[in-house]
């Protein structure tokens, strides 16, 4: 029997799409096992992912080296069921029907790993409870 209800999806936002963001789509995507469809972007994504955040990254076992900050576009946001702002205020576009959550985090740009860690802690327990909150089932990471 094949599955064919669809999947979730979620949007995470935040500026630079160097750190918050990306630590939250990672987090979805690994916590889920896939069952949710993960986007992330910013309003004006920096050149690369923060070093700081791709160790603490690392430190959980994730791996996030390979991703590039991605432009928010208007098509991300209506492809999704969620969108998460963190931080990025007006530039989101809205649309009706779409479940928006602003996450109030400290940006973790220019800090070192161990401001960073804080920060990622604190989006694993969000990601965690969103996922609960959409019916899917996380995973152990460890």
């Amino acid at each position: 029997m094949i599955d064919t209800t669809p999947r979730p999806s979620v949007l995470f936002v935040c500026v630079h799409n160097a750190g918050r963001s990306q630590m939250a789509a990672a987090y979805a995507t690994h916590l889920s096992a896939g069952a949710v469809e993960v986007r992330s972007a910013g309003s004006a994504p920096a050149e690369s992912i923060n070093p700081a955040v791709r160790e603490a990254m690392l430190e959980e076992g994730i791996d996030i080296s390979a991703e590039k900050p991605k432009i928010l576009t208007t098509e991300a946001v209506q492809a999704s069921d969620v969108v998460i702002t963190m931080g990025c205020g007006d530039t989101c576009p809205f649309y009706p029907g779409k479940r928006y959550l602003d996450w109030t985090l400290d940006d973790p740009a220019g800090q070192g790993v161990g401001a960073v860690r804080p920060i990622r802690d604190e989006i694993k327990r969000r990601v965690t409870v969103l996922l609960e909150e959409l019916g899917v089932p996380t995973v152990d990471l460890h």
